[in-house]
Protein backbone atom coordinates (compact mmCIF):
# COMPACT_ATOMS: atom_id res chain seq x y z
CA UNK A 1 0.00 0.00 0.00
CA UNK A 2 1.33 2.98 -1.02
CA UNK A 3 2.86 5.01 2.04
CA UNK A 4 2.23 2.53 4.38
CA UNK A 5 3.16 2.78 7.60
CA UNK A 6 3.55 0.39 10.80
CA UNK A 7 5.76 -1.02 12.84
CA UNK A 8 8.04 -3.21 10.85
CA UNK A 9 9.18 0.07 8.51
CA UNK A 10 9.71 2.01 11.36
CA UNK A 11 12.12 -0.52 12.98
CA UNK A 12 13.87 -0.52 9.07
CA UNK A 13 14.02 3.05 9.05
CA UNK A 14 15.47 3.32 12.46
CA UNK A 15 18.39 1.52 11.91
CA UNK A 16 18.88 3.16 8.46
CA UNK A 17 18.75 6.97 10.45
CA UNK A 18 21.15 6.00 13.22
CA UNK A 19 23.98 5.46 10.48
CA UNK A 20 23.09 7.73 7.34
CA UNK A 21 23.06 11.42 7.07
CA UNK A 22 20.10 12.76 5.70
CA UNK A 23 19.33 16.17 3.74
CA UNK A 24 16.83 17.29 6.05
CA UNK A 25 16.02 16.18 9.65
CA UNK A 26 12.48 17.31 10.96
CA UNK A 27 11.27 17.35 14.80
CA UNK A 28 8.10 17.17 15.09
CA UNK A 29 4.99 15.53 13.22
CA UNK A 30 1.77 17.51 13.25
CA UNK A 31 0.42 18.89 10.04
CA UNK A 32 3.35 21.45 9.84
CA UNK A 33 6.23 19.20 10.52
CA UNK A 34 4.42 16.64 8.45
CA UNK A 35 4.18 19.03 5.65
CA UNK A 36 7.74 19.58 5.41
CA UNK A 37 8.81 16.48 5.51
CA UNK A 38 6.91 16.30 2.26
CA UNK A 39 7.67 19.20 0.57
CA UNK A 40 11.43 18.10 1.21
CA UNK A 41 10.81 14.62 0.05
CA UNK A 42 8.61 15.97 -2.92
CA UNK A 43 11.83 17.90 -4.05
CA UNK A 44 13.92 14.76 -3.89
CA UNK A 45 15.97 15.45 -0.77
CA UNK A 46 17.22 12.37 1.59
CA UNK A 47 14.28 12.88 5.07
CA UNK A 48 13.82 12.03 8.53
CA UNK A 49 11.06 13.04 10.58
CA UNK A 50 11.00 12.04 14.36
CA UNK A 51 8.12 13.16 17.20
CA UNK A 52 8.39 12.38 20.87
CA UNK A 53 5.00 10.46 20.40
CA UNK A 54 3.01 10.27 17.88
CA UNK A 55 1.71 11.75 14.30
CA UNK A 56 -1.52 14.62 15.46
CA UNK A 57 -0.38 14.01 19.20
CA UNK A 58 -0.41 17.88 19.76
CA UNK A 59 -1.93 20.60 18.13
CA UNK A 60 -2.94 19.64 15.24
CA UNK A 61 -5.51 17.12 16.62
CA UNK A 62 -7.49 19.59 18.63
CA UNK A 63 -8.66 22.03 16.05
CA UNK A 64 -12.55 23.32 14.99
CA UNK A 65 -12.06 21.02 12.09
CA UNK A 66 -12.41 24.11 9.81
CA UNK A 67 -10.27 25.04 6.84
CA UNK A 68 -11.63 28.67 6.68
CA UNK A 69 -10.25 31.15 4.24
CA UNK A 70 -9.23 34.18 6.86
CA UNK A 71 -13.19 35.95 7.24
CA UNK A 72 -11.61 36.85 10.78
CA UNK A 73 -8.60 37.91 9.75
CA UNK A 74 -9.86 40.27 7.04
CA UNK A 75 -12.13 42.01 9.83
CA UNK A 76 -8.94 42.70 11.37
CA UNK A 77 -7.26 44.09 8.45
CA UNK A 78 -4.70 41.25 8.31
CA UNK A 79 -5.47 40.83 4.32
CA UNK A 80 -2.11 39.16 3.22
CA UNK A 81 -3.33 36.28 6.04
CA UNK A 82 -6.98 35.97 4.61
CA UNK A 83 -5.68 35.86 1.41
CA UNK A 84 -3.10 32.74 1.90
CA UNK A 85 -5.76 30.94 4.26
CA UNK A 86 -8.41 31.17 1.44
CA UNK A 87 -5.50 30.51 -1.39
CA UNK A 88 -4.37 26.83 0.66
CA UNK A 89 -8.29 26.30 1.33
CA UNK A 90 -8.98 26.07 -2.37
CA UNK A 91 -5.54 23.62 -2.54
CA UNK A 92 -7.40 21.38 -0.13
CA UNK A 93 -10.47 21.09 -1.51
CA UNK A 94 -9.76 20.78 -5.37
CA UNK A 95 -6.48 19.24 -5.40
CA UNK A 96 -4.58 17.69 -2.38
CA UNK A 97 -7.23 16.68 0.23
CA UNK A 98 -10.67 16.49 -1.72
CA UNK A 99 -11.40 13.30 0.01
CA UNK A 100 -10.62 14.93 3.28
CA UNK A 101 -11.64 18.89 3.55
CA UNK A 102 -15.25 19.89 2.02
CA UNK A 103 -17.42 22.99 2.17
CA UNK A 104 -20.07 23.12 4.41
CA UNK A 105 -22.78 25.67 5.50
CA UNK A 106 -22.66 27.48 8.71
CA UNK A 107 -25.44 29.59 9.77
CA UNK A 108 -26.00 32.80 11.80
CA UNK A 109 -29.38 32.78 13.89
CA UNK A 110 -30.52 36.42 13.64
CA UNK A 111 -31.89 36.76 16.91
CA UNK A 112 -33.11 39.63 19.13
CA UNK A 113 -29.96 39.86 20.32
CA UNK A 114 -28.11 40.32 16.61
CA UNK A 115 -29.16 43.84 15.40
CA UNK A 116 -29.88 44.64 12.28
CA UNK A 117 -26.51 46.76 11.92
CA UNK A 118 -24.79 43.85 13.16
CA UNK A 119 -26.38 41.41 10.46
CA UNK A 120 -25.82 44.33 7.86
CA UNK A 121 -21.80 44.11 8.77
CA UNK A 122 -21.44 39.97 8.82
CA UNK A 123 -23.08 39.71 5.60
CA UNK A 124 -20.27 42.38 4.20
CA UNK A 125 -17.59 40.04 5.62
CA UNK A 126 -19.51 36.77 4.18
CA UNK A 127 -19.32 39.13 0.84
CA UNK A 128 -15.85 40.00 1.33
CA UNK A 129 -14.85 36.53 1.98
CA UNK A 130 -16.84 35.27 -1.25
CA UNK A 131 -14.58 38.34 -2.93
CA UNK A 132 -11.35 35.75 -1.55
CA UNK A 133 -12.64 32.71 -2.80
CA UNK A 134 -12.78 34.39 -5.93
CA UNK A 135 -9.48 36.21 -5.67
CA UNK A 136 -7.73 32.79 -5.09
CA UNK A 137 -9.27 30.99 -7.76
CA UNK A 138 -11.91 28.03 -5.94
CA UNK A 139 -14.49 27.66 -7.83
CA UNK A 140 -18.36 27.92 -6.80
CA UNK A 141 -19.25 24.48 -7.36
CA UNK A 142 -16.29 23.94 -4.50
CA UNK A 143 -17.41 26.94 -2.16
CA UNK A 144 -21.07 28.18 -2.42
CA UNK A 145 -21.80 31.67 -1.97
CA UNK A 146 -23.52 33.53 1.42
CA UNK A 147 -27.21 34.33 0.96
CA UNK A 148 -29.80 35.38 3.90
CA UNK A 149 -32.30 32.69 4.64
CA UNK A 150 -36.21 33.12 6.66
CA UNK A 151 -36.84 32.23 10.16
CA UNK A 152 -38.39 28.96 8.39
CA UNK A 153 -35.47 27.94 6.40
CA UNK A 154 -33.06 28.53 9.57
CA UNK A 155 -35.30 26.28 11.71
CA UNK A 156 -35.41 23.33 9.21
CA UNK A 157 -31.28 23.53 9.16
CA UNK A 158 -31.33 23.93 13.08
CA UNK A 159 -34.44 23.19 14.50
CA UNK A 160 -32.82 23.19 17.83
CA UNK A 161 -32.97 27.24 17.65
CA UNK A 162 -35.64 28.98 19.47
CA UNK A 163 -38.36 30.22 17.49
CA UNK A 164 -38.95 33.42 19.90
CA UNK A 165 -37.91 36.69 18.15
CA UNK A 166 -35.93 34.50 15.57
CA UNK A 167 -35.70 36.72 12.33
CA UNK A 168 -34.17 34.62 9.78
CA UNK A 169 -30.01 33.51 9.90
CA UNK A 170 -26.91 34.16 7.70
CA UNK A 171 -25.84 31.25 5.65
CA UNK A 172 -22.28 30.77 4.99
CA UNK A 173 -20.40 28.55 3.28
CA UNK A 174 -16.17 27.50 4.24
CA UNK A 175 -14.04 24.02 4.10
CA UNK A 176 -13.96 21.50 6.74
CA UNK A 177 -11.34 18.75 7.43
CA UNK A 178 -13.39 15.58 8.15
CA UNK A 179 -10.78 14.47 11.01
CA UNK A 180 -7.95 16.63 11.36
CA UNK A 181 -5.71 13.91 13.09
CA UNK A 182 -6.53 12.28 9.81
CA UNK A 183 -5.22 14.74 7.54
CA UNK A 184 -2.03 15.07 9.35
CA UNK A 185 -1.71 10.92 9.15
CA UNK A 186 -2.45 11.78 5.05
CA UNK A 187 0.60 14.14 5.05
CA UNK A 188 2.76 12.10 6.72
CA UNK A 189 1.97 8.99 4.31
CA UNK A 190 2.24 10.86 1.44
CA UNK A 191 5.76 11.88 3.02
CA UNK A 192 6.63 8.34 2.86
CA UNK A 193 5.48 7.30 -0.27
CA UNK A 194 7.68 9.81 -1.39
CA UNK A 195 10.62 7.99 0.61
CA UNK A 196 10.54 10.10 4.05
CA UNK A 197 11.48 8.24 7.19
CA UNK A 198 8.75 8.85 9.38
CA UNK A 199 9.41 7.94 12.85
CA UNK A 200 7.27 8.09 15.91
CA UNK A 201 7.74 7.80 19.61
CA UNK A 202 11.38 9.59 18.75
CA UNK A 203 12.48 12.57 21.05
CA UNK A 204 15.26 14.83 20.17
CA UNK A 205 17.01 15.64 23.21
CA UNK A 206 19.15 18.01 21.81
CA UNK A 207 18.63 19.80 18.16
CA UNK A 208 21.02 22.14 16.30
CA UNK A 209 21.55 22.44 12.28
CA UNK A 210 23.61 19.40 11.49
CA UNK A 211 21.08 16.81 13.62
CA UNK A 212 19.81 16.16 16.43
CA UNK A 213 20.49 13.56 19.66
CA UNK A 214 17.61 11.49 20.03
CA UNK A 215 15.99 8.88 22.16
CA UNK A 216 14.14 5.85 21.39
CA UNK A 217 10.94 6.33 23.77
CA UNK A 218 10.30 2.98 22.91
CA UNK A 219 13.36 1.40 24.10
CA UNK A 220 15.18 4.05 25.71
CA UNK A 221 18.14 3.76 23.88
CA UNK A 222 19.71 7.15 22.09
CA UNK A 223 21.60 7.66 19.16
CA UNK A 224 22.36 10.53 16.95
CA UNK A 225 20.56 11.65 13.67
CA UNK A 226 22.99 13.78 11.50
CA UNK A 227 21.66 15.96 8.93
CA UNK A 228 22.59 18.91 6.33
CA UNK A 229 19.78 20.71 7.60
CA UNK A 230 17.11 20.85 10.54
CA UNK A 231 13.74 22.07 10.99
CA UNK A 232 11.85 22.91 14.19
CA UNK A 233 8.39 22.25 13.87
CA UNK A 234 7.13 21.20 17.22
CA UNK A 235 5.07 23.83 17.56
CA UNK A 236 3.80 25.07 21.01
CA UNK A 237 7.05 23.15 22.77
CA UNK A 238 9.41 24.78 19.58
CA UNK A 239 11.03 26.51 22.79
CA UNK A 240 11.90 23.45 24.13
CA UNK A 241 14.50 23.20 21.35
CA UNK A 242 15.45 26.51 20.96
CA UNK A 243 14.99 28.39 23.75
CA UNK A 244 15.65 31.97 21.72
CA UNK A 245 11.98 31.48 20.23
CA UNK A 246 9.36 33.39 22.15
CA UNK A 247 5.90 32.10 22.24
CA UNK A 248 2.83 33.07 23.85
CA UNK A 249 0.42 29.98 23.98
CA UNK A 250 -3.35 30.36 23.30
CA UNK A 251 -5.79 27.84 24.72
CA UNK A 252 -8.67 27.12 22.70
CA UNK A 253 -11.48 24.55 24.17
CA UNK A 254 -14.30 22.67 22.64
CA UNK A 255 -17.13 20.86 24.24
CA UNK A 256 -18.12 17.20 22.81
CA UNK A 257 -21.69 16.33 23.07
CA UNK A 258 -23.14 13.34 22.38
CA UNK A 259 -24.93 11.88 19.47
CA UNK A 260 -28.71 13.15 20.32
CA UNK A 261 -28.37 15.94 22.17
CA UNK A 262 -28.89 18.79 19.41
CA UNK A 263 -31.22 16.59 17.29
CA UNK A 264 -31.78 17.37 13.43
CA UNK A 265 -28.89 19.73 13.16
CA UNK A 266 -28.38 20.18 9.55
CA UNK A 267 -25.66 23.20 9.60
CA UNK A 268 -23.06 24.41 11.78
CA UNK A 269 -23.61 27.66 13.75
CA UNK A 270 -22.24 30.57 14.37
CA UNK A 271 -23.06 32.15 17.50
CA UNK A 272 -22.34 35.77 18.50
CA UNK A 273 -20.48 35.91 21.92
CA UNK A 274 -22.16 38.55 24.10
CA UNK A 275 -19.99 41.53 24.85
CA UNK A 276 -17.79 40.84 21.82
CA UNK A 277 -18.10 42.99 18.26
CA UNK A 278 -16.72 40.19 16.21
CA UNK A 279 -16.27 36.81 17.85
CA UNK A 280 -18.47 34.14 17.24
CA UNK A 281 -19.00 30.39 18.87
CA UNK A 282 -18.73 27.81 17.13
CA UNK A 283 -21.31 24.79 16.66
CA UNK A 284 -20.42 21.99 14.80
CA UNK A 285 -22.10 18.40 13.87
CA UNK A 286 -20.36 16.09 13.44
CA UNK A 287 -20.57 12.71 10.78
CA UNK A 288 -20.72 10.39 13.65
CA UNK A 289 -23.71 12.32 15.51
CA UNK A 290 -21.60 14.25 17.90
CA UNK A 291 -21.44 17.69 18.04
CA UNK A 292 -18.15 19.65 19.36
CA UNK A 293 -18.80 23.01 20.61
CA UNK A 294 -16.10 25.97 20.51
CA UNK A 295 -13.79 27.62 21.25
CA UNK A 296 -12.12 29.84 23.32
CA UNK A 297 -8.96 31.69 23.20
CA UNK A 298 -7.28 32.41 26.63
CA UNK A 299 -3.47 32.99 27.15
CA UNK A 300 -1.77 29.94 29.22
CA UNK A 301 1.24 30.36 31.06
CA UNK A 302 4.24 28.34 32.77
CA UNK A 303 5.26 25.32 31.49
CA UNK A 304 3.41 23.66 28.08
CA UNK A 305 1.86 20.01 29.37
CA UNK A 306 1.85 17.65 26.62
CA UNK A 307 -1.97 17.13 27.05
CA UNK A 308 -3.97 20.19 27.72
CA UNK A 309 -6.81 19.86 30.07
CA UNK A 310 -10.07 21.83 29.51
CA UNK A 311 -10.86 24.00 32.47
CA UNK A 312 -14.04 24.03 33.70
CA UNK A 313 -14.68 27.93 33.72
CA UNK A 314 -14.19 27.06 30.08
CA UNK A 315 -17.01 24.19 29.75
CA UNK A 316 -19.43 26.92 31.56
CA UNK A 317 -18.54 29.94 29.37
CA UNK A 318 -19.26 27.60 26.41
CA UNK A 319 -22.69 26.16 27.82
CA UNK A 320 -23.82 29.56 28.20
CA UNK A 321 -23.21 30.75 25.03
CA UNK A 322 -25.03 27.97 23.25
CA UNK A 323 -28.10 27.66 26.19
CA UNK A 324 -28.40 31.32 24.45
CA UNK A 325 -29.79 30.25 21.33
CA UNK A 326 -31.01 26.68 21.92
CA UNK A 327 -35.05 26.17 22.76
CA UNK A 328 -34.25 24.00 25.59
CA UNK A 329 -31.56 24.14 28.01
CA UNK A 330 -28.25 21.80 27.56
CA UNK A 331 -27.29 20.82 31.56
CA UNK A 332 -23.94 20.22 31.92
CA UNK A 333 -24.24 16.52 32.06
CA UNK A 334 -25.34 16.49 28.68
CA UNK A 335 -21.03 17.54 28.08
CA UNK A 336 -19.91 13.89 27.18
CA UNK A 337 -16.00 15.42 26.57
CA UNK A 338 -13.73 18.17 26.20
CA UNK A 339 -10.59 18.86 24.75
CA UNK A 340 -8.81 22.01 24.81
CA UNK A 341 -5.23 22.57 21.85
CA UNK A 342 -2.43 25.39 22.43
CA UNK A 343 -2.31 27.27 19.82
CA UNK A 344 1.77 28.57 18.96
CA UNK A 345 1.49 32.04 18.70
CA UNK A 346 4.35 35.10 18.25
CA UNK A 347 4.89 36.88 21.52
CA UNK A 348 3.30 40.31 21.02
CA UNK A 349 2.46 43.62 22.75
CA UNK A 350 -1.39 42.79 22.86
CA UNK A 351 -3.06 42.39 26.09
CA UNK A 352 -5.56 39.53 24.62
CA UNK A 353 -4.36 36.80 22.83
CA UNK A 354 -7.56 36.60 20.84
CA UNK A 355 -5.26 40.38 19.58
CA UNK A 356 -2.36 38.07 18.47
CA UNK A 357 -1.50 37.78 14.30
CA UNK A 358 -2.11 34.18 13.15
CA UNK A 359 0.98 34.61 10.64
CA UNK A 360 3.41 32.48 10.65
CA UNK A 361 7.28 32.74 11.38
CA UNK A 362 9.93 31.27 9.88
CA UNK A 363 12.83 32.03 12.22
CA UNK A 364 16.60 30.83 11.97
CA UNK A 365 19.61 30.65 14.36
CA UNK A 366 22.77 29.12 14.14
CA UNK A 367 21.92 27.33 11.46
CA UNK A 368 18.80 25.85 12.61
CA UNK A 369 15.16 26.83 11.24
CA UNK A 370 12.28 27.39 13.48
CA UNK A 371 8.46 27.38 12.01
CA UNK A 372 5.92 28.78 14.04
CA UNK A 373 2.16 30.35 14.31
CA UNK A 374 0.35 30.00 11.57
CA UNK A 375 -3.09 27.58 11.74
CA UNK A 376 -3.93 24.09 9.93
CA UNK A 377 -5.40 25.89 7.04
CA UNK A 378 -1.77 26.81 6.19
CA UNK A 379 0.07 23.70 7.38
CA UNK A 380 1.71 23.49 3.69
CA UNK A 381 2.48 27.33 3.30
CA UNK A 382 4.32 26.82 6.87
CA UNK A 383 6.03 23.68 5.48
CA UNK A 384 7.25 25.47 2.27
CA UNK A 385 8.38 28.55 4.03
CA UNK A 386 10.40 26.71 6.03
CA UNK A 387 11.84 23.97 3.93
CA UNK A 388 12.64 26.55 1.55
CA UNK A 389 14.84 28.50 4.38
CA UNK A 390 16.21 25.63 5.38
CA UNK A 391 17.43 24.43 1.49
CA UNK A 392 18.72 28.34 0.72
CA UNK A 393 20.60 28.34 4.51
CA UNK A 394 22.40 25.10 3.95
CA UNK A 395 22.49 25.36 -0.28
CA UNK A 396 20.80 21.91 -0.35
CA UNK A 397 20.35 20.74 -4.07
CA UNK A 398 16.91 20.87 -4.55
CA UNK A 399 14.10 23.00 -6.82
CA UNK A 400 10.96 24.87 -5.95
CA UNK A 401 8.31 23.05 -3.63
CA UNK A 402 5.44 21.35 -5.48
CA UNK A 403 2.96 20.25 -2.40
CA UNK A 404 0.61 22.36 -4.34
CA UNK A 405 -0.17 19.67 -6.83
CA UNK A 406 0.29 16.70 -5.06
CA UNK A 407 -2.49 14.59 -3.77
CA UNK A 408 -2.39 13.00 -0.68
CA UNK A 409 -2.87 9.43 -0.44
CA UNK A 410 -6.37 8.60 -0.69
CA UNK A 411 -7.47 11.47 -3.08
CA UNK A 412 -9.02 11.25 -5.97
CA UNK A 413 -12.50 9.36 -6.87
CA UNK A 414 -13.00 6.20 -4.11
CA UNK A 415 -13.99 3.01 -6.32
CA UNK A 416 -17.82 2.27 -6.78
CA UNK A 417 -19.84 0.07 -4.21
CA UNK A 418 -17.86 0.59 -1.47
CA UNK A 419 -19.73 1.67 1.78
CA UNK A 420 -20.03 5.65 1.92
CA UNK A 421 -18.06 5.18 5.27
CA UNK A 422 -15.38 3.99 4.08
CA UNK A 423 -15.20 6.08 0.68
CA UNK A 424 -15.31 9.03 3.24
CA UNK A 425 -12.83 7.53 5.32
CA UNK A 426 -10.37 6.35 3.06
CA UNK A 427 -11.32 7.64 0.11
CA UNK A 428 -9.57 5.81 -3.27
CA UNK A 429 -8.10 3.12 -0.34
CA UNK A 430 -11.84 2.36 0.53
CA UNK A 431 -11.79 -1.17 -1.60
CA UNK A 432 -8.55 -2.17 0.15
CA UNK A 433 -9.64 -1.21 3.53
CA UNK A 434 -13.45 -2.26 2.69
CA UNK A 435 -11.71 -6.61 2.71
CA UNK A 436 -10.24 -5.77 5.85
CA UNK A 437 -13.16 -4.67 7.38
CA UNK A 438 -15.15 -7.55 6.04
CA UNK A 439 -13.21 -9.97 7.86
CA UNK A 440 -12.96 -8.19 11.15
CA UNK A 441 -16.23 -6.30 11.17
CA UNK A 442 -16.85 -6.55 14.74
CA UNK A 443 -17.88 -3.24 16.62
CA UNK A 444 -15.57 -0.61 18.35
CA UNK A 445 -17.90 2.49 18.38
CA UNK A 446 -18.83 5.71 16.08
CA UNK A 447 -19.56 2.88 13.32
CA UNK A 448 -15.73 1.63 13.08
CA UNK A 449 -15.01 -1.99 13.37
CA UNK A 450 -12.19 -4.04 14.21
CA UNK A 451 -10.70 -3.79 10.51
CA UNK A 452 -10.84 -0.33 10.75
CA UNK A 453 -8.46 -0.37 13.68
CA UNK A 454 -6.24 -3.13 11.73
CA UNK A 455 -6.28 -0.68 8.80
CA UNK A 456 -4.53 1.32 11.66
CA UNK A 457 -1.85 -0.85 12.96
CA UNK A 458 -0.75 -1.79 9.28
CA UNK A 459 -0.39 1.23 7.38
CA UNK A 460 -1.28 4.35 9.28
CA UNK A 461 1.45 3.98 11.91
CA UNK A 462 -0.19 3.26 15.06
CA UNK A 463 1.60 1.51 17.73
CA UNK A 464 -0.66 1.87 20.94
CA UNK A 465 -3.93 1.63 21.95
CA UNK A 466 -4.13 5.28 22.53
CA UNK A 467 -2.70 6.07 18.51
CA UNK A 468 -6.37 4.17 17.48
CA UNK A 469 -8.78 5.48 20.35
CA UNK A 470 -6.69 9.10 20.23
CA UNK A 471 -5.83 9.88 16.93
CA UNK A 472 -6.57 7.29 14.08
CA UNK A 473 -10.27 7.81 15.39
CA UNK A 474 -11.88 10.12 17.78
CA UNK A 475 -13.58 7.56 19.78
CA UNK A 476 -11.15 8.75 22.77
CA UNK A 477 -12.95 12.45 23.17
CA UNK A 478 -15.68 10.79 24.90
CA UNK A 479 -13.95 8.84 27.96
CA UNK A 480 -16.82 6.65 27.89
CA UNK A 481 -16.05 5.21 24.91
CA UNK A 482 -12.53 5.29 25.07
CA UNK A 483 -13.48 2.63 28.04
CA UNK A 484 -15.92 0.73 25.61
CA UNK A 485 -12.80 0.63 22.79
CA UNK A 486 -10.07 0.37 25.00
CA UNK A 487 -10.21 -4.01 25.04
CA UNK A 488 -10.64 -3.90 21.27
CA UNK A 489 -8.10 -1.83 20.49
CA UNK A 490 -5.33 -3.72 22.64
CA UNK A 491 -6.48 -7.04 20.98
CA UNK A 492 -5.83 -5.56 17.74
CA UNK A 493 -2.26 -4.43 18.45
CA UNK A 494 -1.77 -7.83 20.17
CA UNK A 495 -2.39 -9.94 17.12
CA UNK A 496 -1.82 -7.49 14.19
CA UNK A 497 1.19 -8.82 12.24
CA UNK A 498 2.41 -6.56 9.34
CA UNK A 499 0.34 -6.77 5.58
Amino acid sequence: MRGSLNAARRARELARAAEERVDVLVVGLGATGAGAALDAASRGLRVAAIDAHDLAFGTSRWSSKLIHGGLRYLARGQVGVAYESAVERGILLARTAPHLVRAHPYLLPLTPEVGGAQAAVVMTGYRLGDGLRRAAGTPRRLLPGPSRLTAGRAGELAPVLRRRGLRGGLLSWDGRVLDDARLVVAVARTAAAHGAAILTRCRALELRAGGARVRDELTGSEFEIRARAAVNATGVWAGGLDPRVRLRPSRGTHLVLAPGTLPGLRAGLHVPIPGESNRFALVLPQADGRVYVGLTDVAVDGPVPDVPEAPEEDVRTLLDVLNGILEIEIPREAVAGAYAGLRPLLAGGGSETADLSRRHAVLSSDGLVTVVGGKLTTYRRMAQDAVDRAVALHGLPAGPGRTASIPLVGAGRPPSGVPHRLAERYGTEAAEALRLVEAHPEPVGLGLTRGDLLWSVQHEGALAAADLLDRRTRIGLIPADREHALAAAEEVLASATPP
